[in-house]
């Protein structure tokens, strides 16, 4: 599976942005897909997950209620609405496929995207 994530951006703290992972191949709809998110100096962390139909999704306290998690298994591809931006949400954004189930660890995951650079401005 190759994973190619976009959407990110400059964003004022407060605004929106939607990030979308589109994926390669035929089995998508049968991975859980996950977004994680690095900071400058920091380790990698989970943000959000999905499972392989969309029925169950599971976020970090950091950004409950505000982001959302969602797929669409016809385009091959998964979002990641995000609201109500801070300036600590600041980061690289990743998408991974996990063939097992909805994890959370990094190492829980098969396939990774390239990240794309989210920048929340105070």
């Amino acid at each position: 599976v190759q994973l190619q994530a976009c959407g990110g951006g400059l964003v004022q703290a407060g605004g929106s942005l939607r990030l979308s992972c589109a994926a390669s191949g035929r089995t998508f709809s049968s991975y859980a897909m996950g977004w994680f998110r690095q900071a400058p100096g920091k380790e990698r962390e989970f943000v959000a997950g999905i499972n392989w139909s969309g029925g169950n999704t599971r976020y970090a306290d950091s950004v409950k209620g505000r982001f959302t998690i969602s797929r669409d298994n016809a385009k091959n591809t998964v979002y990641l609405q995000m609201n109500s931006l801070k300036p600590a949400d600041t980061a690289v954004y990743y998408c991974a496929a996990d063939s097992n189930a909805l994890g959370s660890r990094t190492y829980e995951y098969d396939y990774w995207g390239q990240g794309t650079l989210v920048t929340v401005s105070s």
